[in-house]
């Protein structure tokens, strides 16, 4: 199966590598571009020479989508996958052309969710990280409309939430050059690793496989987004990563932990924005410049440096994770949140 992981990871990254200036000449030539001097109290590169073009989704998920294709059945949850993909790749691009409301986007997201869950993915159990599961197939609604079908109530409530939570969170953190594709990446390299360790289990190989096919199309991408980036990710490309590394968490075998933990920053960094909106009666989807990526900015910090300390920590984290049960990454998350918050109060203090 490592064969396989490599196999898709390869072939996703050269399919993601080709088409990406591709696409950049393409949103270029139709002057589909961002001015970077009207982003640079937020997060772009406002030293640009020329306006930079959003719309990087769209060669991510061709190669995640041309990967899955030869290497996958396309069974009804693949199918499920790459529909609800579709759909927040074409919400995406028409953002990145022409700025959708954040409202339209947030429902757009409940859409994805809901398709996924319609086609069968969802959270049975969850890990009880003080001892054994929290079930959550129960209760049952079953009907019978062009053929029976069930509801799990709280498996579903629970998987949609998680898709939306992750879609925003990491769009979040998606604000450097070369920040966003390198910590899905590795990210998606981790679960795809994880899911090795228990290949014998055939119910596995599709996420081995849509994992390395996720990891190869950010890394494909990755070239033409760091500083200086000709590219952006925009909300295709950010929307998209989240969405993929929600749904690989569930099929994995419901490893949300393990996705909490490789997102600690971006979840951390999320938490600590949504907090200080609600106090200050701001709306919760509007960017005010005050992420975790904008402060180091403010700091001094070079933009390759921010993506350099997010990729790190996305390993470190990734990497210990492969070693810990359910109770030891809830007390390595609770570590990491301490820390996160203390240095988030002496670098507020500081700007």
């Amino acid at each position: 199966m490592f064969f396989f992981f490599l196999l898709s990871l390869t072939l996703s990254t050269l399919i993601s590598y080709f088409l990406t200036p591709v696409v950049r000449n393409f949103f270029i030539s139709h002057r589909w571009v961002e001015d970077p001097l009207k982003k640079q109290q937020l997060t772009h590169n406002a030293t640009a020479l020329a306006p930079v073009p959003r719309g990087g989704g769209l060669p991510i998920f061709l190669a995640i989508l041309l990967t899955s294709l030869l290497l996958l059945p396309l069974d009804q949850h693949l199918f499920g996958i790459l529909l609800a993909g579709f759909l927040t790749l074409i919400i995406g691009l028409f953002d990145d052309v022409r700025d959708l409301s954040p409202r339209f986007r947030l429902l757009t997201n409940l859409f994805a969710a809901l398709i996924v869950v319609a086609s069968g993915i969802g959270i049975a159990y969850l890990s009880n990280p003080f001892g054994g599961i929290i079930d959550l197939s129960h209760p049952q609604f079953h009907f019978n409309f062009l053929g029976p079908h069930s509801i799990w109530l709280f498996s579903d409530l629970i998987a949609i939430f998680w898709i939306i939570w992750c879609m925003n969170t990491v769009g979040w953190a998606a604000g450097i050059e070369g920040q966003l594709p390198g910590f899905v990446a590795i990210a998606a390299i981790f679960i795809g690793i994880l899911g090795l360790k228990f290949s014998t289990d055939i119910t596995q190989w599709p996420v081995i496989i849509l994992a390395g096919a996720t990891a190869g199309a950010y890394l494909g991408f990755l070239p033409f987004n760091f500083f200086p980036q000709s590219i952006m990710p925009g909300y295709s490309g950010k929307s998209l990563a989240g969405f993929l590394l929600a749904v690989l968490s569930i099929l994995s075998g419901a490893k949300l932990a393990t996705l909490v933990l490789l997102l600690g920053i971006p979840i951390l960094d999320a938490i600590a924005v949504i907090v200080r909106r609600l106090l200050q009666r701001r709306s919760l989807l509007l960017s005010d410049g005050q992420h975790f990526h904008h402060r180091l900015l403010k700091m001094g910090w070079s933009r390759p440096r921010i993506a350099y300390l997010y990729w790190f920590l996305t390993f470190l984290l990734g990497f210990v994770s492969l070693f810990l049960n359910s109770q030891q990454k809830f007390y390595v998350f609770l570590g990491l949140a301490l820390i996160f918050f203390t240095i988030l109060i002496r670098i507020s203090q500081r700007t």
